[in-house]
């Protein structure tokens, strides 16, 4: 089946599919707790149905049949990691209920720190110059204090780069910013798409039966916050994202299992100050023999610093134990002598337990599900916080979407809580070992000066110093490796096809796509390459072209095993295909694929209507010359192909998935064996393929 010229003016969004669209069809299943025996964990999550009564509302297991308002998703929390899951669905054209038991928006504290690949992230959706206007702090260099060697006081042991540069990030600087302006970047674009936080209401019970509802299986019970008010919706999706004293996950009886039993409260103070302190610009931890101290700058000539005031180590270990305003500021006092610091003013003070947890499960039903610190907390050192809340919420919004849009089978969403989950794991892993590094007291300070170019530690560095340097891939958030299952194909993965994986490829499944610069054939602008497809819901499909004179046959070859009636990209064309506008660029044929054509060859020998098929060449906004230098690769004549380790004449063929993160590598080669592999890597996971796959 032949895709269809494309001559319609007729415009729609390629971002948006129909909130109405229905899942394929799939078994249901359910189960019960009964309430208030929240001691025993279901036996089994089959015949049975989640029961969650709310004591101010009449909950009976009619609630399908009321008149009730209908929604795709119920999320409760309008923190980072609610309020980005809002913003992708909201895009997408879902019908979204979204609460938070705040009268208003952060106003002062909380998170503040912005990691690189967060950055890059908030670029793909259009949203990192929304949050560069507010001018926040850039932190390039992490500076390191000790004690003097004789004496009291300290001095600087060492810097190093937040981002190093063995790390090729876009961006290798950490933005540090109030939590509140970031919520407000985001609040102000769900407003665009007509989605409003409901203020200040909270959740008071919610039901899961598929039996009862198979569309809308999710009753939920909200109330205001003074109780004056009820209301009870339904929805096909609940999410927790309300912190680390989930209801939600307290009601599901899903346990947090501690990292490590050490717990430690933190005083947290911002303001602006006066200080001789010459890194007070800089992020810096002070280690010191009155205490240790992290400065975190911030915007508008304000500092964060964060002291220790307890440990569960302590001798006299009380885990309510506070400390006044005053008091912190004696310490910091104390801990930054012999540099003289006093407040101008204090925006916030805060102090509060931290314990290193993660929670036993993400979800128990797929229909109802947690993320952020519903799901994992840490110590706030790190700044990892608020970055791994937007990857849980970007990772579980194009799942839910494309089992929405009737692409994907609905176990798909199985791999939110696997992947996610060892994500958080690796980070209180990290954070356990930071955390214990910097609540101890080093050896006196040596001379030695941390060496960030070469991307190693020193051997003169101390534990702590050595354990930053080491952790920068990860912290910086480069460093997410999702292990295989059936969106990664690992060279282990059992596929038939021998293209997948060609040998020499330098991607890795389940990591971000390398970062490459490339000519836009149709403007001659030089773009970045992992940047030219926005965050919305699709599959990006690079076919690394190689050299035209080499790779023709196997280009028109690929073209016509996309064309074919059964394959992944034919059986998944947009419904409106005879009415999508000339001008779209992104989604011609399908919500799902957006096709990127990579030449190993200048630009001016680069002719679309010559060199591409026509199939590929309706994305012509997305055709590129693999013709610049590369300070990584400096040999390569194509330089994005040698980056990618891909023979810059016979390319290759790499599936990205829509949040970045490289799904299967495949051989461009002549005959149907290239869409082969792509339709067995499909088949894995979508609907449509599946089924006619198992058709033939």
């Amino acid at each position: 089946m032949a895709i269809p010229s494309l001559s319609s003016e007729s415009e729609r969004s390629p971002h948006r599919l129909p909130a109405t669209t229905k899942s394929p069809a799939t078994h249901h299943h359910h189960y019960r707790v009964d309430f208030p025996a929240w001691g025993k964990h279901p036996k089994s999550l089959y015949k049975r149905y989640l029961f969650l009564p709310n004591s101010k509302a009449n909950l009976n297991m009619t609630g399908a049949s009321r008149d009730v308002p209908k929604y795709d998703i119920v999320i409760v929390g309008a923190g980072p990691v609610g309020l980005m899951l809002s913003t992708c669905l909201a895009r997408w054209g879902y019908k979204i209920k979204h609460i938070d038991n705040r009268p208003e928006p952060t106003k002062t504290g909380r998170a503040d720190g912005i990691q690189p690949r967060s950055l890059d992230l908030l670029r793909n959706m259009g949203l990192k110059t929304h949050i560069m206007a507010h001018k926040p702090a850039r932190v390039f260099e992490v500076a390191f204090w000790d004690p003097v060697s004789k004496g009291d006081g300290i001095a600087r042991t060492g810097t190093w780069a937040s981002c190093p540069s063995f790390i090729d990030a876009r961006y290798p600087f950490t933005t540090l910013l109030h939590q509140g302006l970031i919520e407000q970047v985001f609040i102000s674009d769900l407003t665009k798409n007509n989605v409003n936080i409901q203020r200040p209401w909270t959740i008071s019970g919610f039901t899961s039966d598929v039996a009862q509802d198979p569309e809308y299986p999710v009753e939920v019970q909200l109330e205001h916050q003074d109780g004056g008010a009820q209301e009870t919706v339904r929805a096909k999706y609940l999410f927790g994202g309300e912190g680390a004293r989930s209801f939600i996950r307290n009601q599901l009886n899903i346990g947090i299992k501690h990292k490590d039993p050490i717990e430690h409260v933190w005083g947290v103070m911002d303001g602006v100050v006066r200080t001789d302190f010459p890194d007070i610009k800089m992020k810096c931890t002070i280690h010191s023999p009155h205490g240790s101290i992290m400065v975190i700058p911030r915007e508008n000539n304000m500092v964060r610093l964060y002291i220790q005031i307890a440990s569960s180590t302590d001798a006299d270990w009380n885990p309510r134990k506070t400390a006044t305003e005053a008091d912190v500021q004696a310490s910091a006092k104390r801990i930054f002598q012999p540099y003289h610091v006093e407040w101008d003013r204090v925006e916030w003070y805060s102090v509060y337990p931290i314990g290193q947890g993660i929670a036993d499960r993400y979800t128990l039903d797929h229909r109802v599900f947690l993320g952020g610190d519903a799901c994992h907390t840490h110590s706030p050192k790190a700044g990892q916080g608020m970055n791994t809340a937007f990857l849980d919420a970007q990772n579980l919004a194009w799942k839910i979407h494309l089992v929405e849009a009737g692409f994907a089978h609905r176990n798909l969403l199985a791999t939110y809580e696997t992947e996610r989950k060892h994500v958080a794991e690796a980070l209180l892993d990290f954070d356990n070992k930071y955390a214990k590094l910097f609540s101890q007291r080093p050896d006196a300070a040596t001379e030695a000066q941390a060496a960030s170019r070469n991307g190693q530690a020193d051997a003169g560095d101390n534990d702590f110093i050595r354990a930053f340097k080491e952790s920068c891939e990860f912290t910086s958030g480069y460093g997410v490796a999702y292990k295989s299952n059936a969106l990664n194909w690992s060279p282990e993965h059992p596929a038939q096809s021998p293209l997948i994986n060609p040998s020499g490829s330098k991607l890795r499944t389940g990591r971000l796509l390398i970062n490459a610069n490339v000519t836009r054939v149709v403007d001659a602008n030089v773009v970045h390459l992992e940047q030219e497809v926005p965050m919305n819901g699709s599959f990006r499909i690079f076919v690394f072209a190689g050299k035209p004179s080499k790779t023709s046959r196997a280009l028109s070859d690929f073209a016509d095993g996309l064309q074919a009636r059964n394959s992944f990209y034919a059986t998944n064309q947009r419904s409106d295909i005879d009415m999508v506008s000339y001008h779209e660029t992104h989604n011609p044929h399908s919500h799902f694929f957006t096709i990127c054509t990579i030449f190993a060859a200048t630009r001016s020998s680069i002719e679309i209507a010559r060199d591409v098929p026509k199939l590929m060449a309706r994305y012509r906004d997305h055709v590129y010359a693999d013709d610049l230098w590369d300070r990584r690769v400096p040999e390569a004549k194509a330089a994005a192909h040698a980056k990618m380790g891909l023979d810059e004449e016979k390319g290759g063929v790499v599936v990205v998935r829509p949040d970045g993160y490289v799904g299967v590598v495949v051989g461009l080669a002549e005959g149907s064996g290239t869409v082969d592999a792509l339709n067995e890597y499909f088949a894995s996971f979508g609907a449509k393929q599946a089924r006619l796959s198992a058709q033939l």
